[in-house]
């Protein structure tokens, strides 16, 4: 389905220097605040104190949130698990600090709120666990990617497969160094939301190098600049239709998800617009710069699918 068609080819690849160029200097500064600042690991990583409360009707996580927060604890996690009237409480680790003597000052602050609220469970969270979290993201990341690149070779060819996990390795960190640079809690549900980017932008990719292609198939006396940008030119109009509404559903997450969606939506919200950007700009370019050609993707002495509109048809190489 296409909502509009644009019948002359827009010149990308003529700017895909410059793009490529601001990449760079975007990619090599969200590395240095990965190095200079670290990410703001979340309770899972870091390990702290877990409580589970229950209240006796529906629980106003707003104010838990704000009551737990006047306390003096930074980064607490508030959110419903079962009913809407059991809590789930997060805290971080301190220093000097019991897990007992946590779970009491919180207790007397909401008892204090509320005094029908009661504790159904508290337990520490060590950083050993939170150690082993950490390695099995890593471990999920470089599966991920593998994976990607192992699909993308058999399916096009090497330089395909070199292009995209580029690309995608760019947008996940650059979504690192956004969370790096603003202090983001970095949590699990931000790994998940990271992990889904590198499928999404990959998907794109791989519609835009289909087209490509197609296009080497089609049209035999075109360059590969004008292969790439006809390729992009005619994705367009599917790419801002599922973009557009992918985005507008992770939109309603953000704004009205709540604290505990914020970062996971806010995270897919940066990755959809690299994804778009990168897969364009610097998987395309790469591809194009790595040396792509017809016999790349087509064996010769075969029959070839040609257009019957393209006045270049049936022409010799």
């Amino acid at each position: 389905m296409e909502f509009f068609k644009i019948k002359k080819d827009i010149p990308f690849m003529r700017h895909a220097l410059i793009f490529n160029v601001i990449s760079l200097a975007t990619f090599v500064l969200a590395v240095f605040f990965l190095f200079s600042r670290g990410l703001h690991l979340s309770v899972e990583f870091t390990g702290g104190t877990v409580m589970e409360v229950g209240y006796t009707q529906a629980a106003d996580l707003g104010k838990v949130r704000s009551t737990v927060g006047g306390l003096g604890f930074a980064d607490v996690q508030v959110q419903n698990f079962g009913t809407a009237r059991d809590v789930m409480i997060r805290l971080p680790a301190q220093k000097g600090v019991s897990t007992a003597q946590q779970s009491e000052r919180v207790m007397t602050a909401l008892k204090a709120q509320d005094p029908s609220v009661t504790l159904r469970r508290t337990e520490f969270v060590g950083p050993q666990v939170g150690e082993e979290l950490a390695q099995d993201g890593l471990k999920a990341l470089a599966m991920v990617v593998v994976g990607i690149m192992v699909y993308l070779a058999f399916r096009f060819e090497w330089k395909y497969a070199v292009a995209a996990i580029i690309a995608n390795l760019h947008d996940v960190i650059i979504i690192l160094g956004f969370f790096a640079f603003f202090q983001w809690e970095f949590s699990l549900a931000v790994l998940a939301a990271v992990l889904a980017v590198l499928g999404y932008s990959v998907n794109e990719s791989v519609v835009i190098f289909d087209r490509i292609r197609e296009n080497f198939r089609r049209y035999r006396k075109m360059q590969t600049t004008e292969i790439i940008d006809n390729a992009i030119t005619s994705t367009i109009s599917r790419t801002i239709i599922t973009h557009g509404s992918t985005q507008i559903m992770v939109l309603s997450m953000l704004l009205f998800g709540g604290p505990t969606l914020f970062y996971f939506a806010l995270a897919l919200t940066i990755g959809i617009l690299f994804g778009i950007y990168s897969s364009v700009f610097v998987a395309a370019a790469i591809a194009m710069w790595l040396g792509i050609k017809r016999e790349d993707l087509i064996k010769s002495g075969g029959k070839k699918d040609e257009d019957p509109n393209d006045p270049n048809a049936g022409a010799t190489v």
